[in-house]
């Protein structure tokens, strides 16, 4: 007859370190950071709070700005030497372009508001009882689609409320 085979079960591994392989998973799987500023000038071998301050963010705002006057952290001493600065004059150029996600002001709110303003002014409540008013709006819904017209077209709204002086 033949030899029973053994099975050899698991066994544990002492020579392997699970916290630094924990870590280093951890890492890898790490989120990816969307700002490309941010994410091109980022370590991995430091921490968040060094990374951040040698950008010239802060990684805690209470910190950086204590609410108690007279109070001086070193962290506020330290994030004063930038030595990334390319990083805020990015982000600085990036916050300084138009938004390309601006709500526009559809053609038909144009007419409603230029009709609307045309005759009545600023005189919300009698716009709301306007025969044009198909969908019934409230006062304050019509102010706030006029301020809306108004931040979107300033020279045209100025010029409503001028020819409705003149007339």
């Amino acid at each position: 007859m033949g030899k029973v085979k053994k099975k050899r079960g698991n066994t544990f591994n002492y020579n392997v370190n699970r916290k630094k392989l924990k870590r280093k998973a951890r890492k890898k799987h790490a989120p990816r950071i969307p700002c490309e500023q941010i994410r091109n000038a980022w370590n991995d071998g430091k921490s968040v709070a060094k990374n951040l301050a040698e950008m010239g963010l802060a990684a805690d705002p209470n910190k950086v700005l204590p609410v108690r006057p007279g109070k001086v952290n070193d962290e506020a001493e330290q994030a004063k030497v930038i030595k990334k600065p390319y990083v805020l004059e990015g982000l600085q150029a990036l916050a300084s372009l138009p938004s390309k996600q601006t709500m526009g002001v559809s053609s038909d709110m144009i007419l409603y508001v230029r009709h609307m303003v045309d005759n009545y002014g600023e005189d919300y409540k009698a716009m709301a009882r306007d025969e044009k008013n198909y969908y019934q709006d409230t006062p304050k819904q019509i102010q706030r689609k006029v301020n809306l017209y108004k931040r979107h077209h300033p020279q045209e709204y100025q010029a409503l409320i001028e020819s409705r002086i003149m007339q």
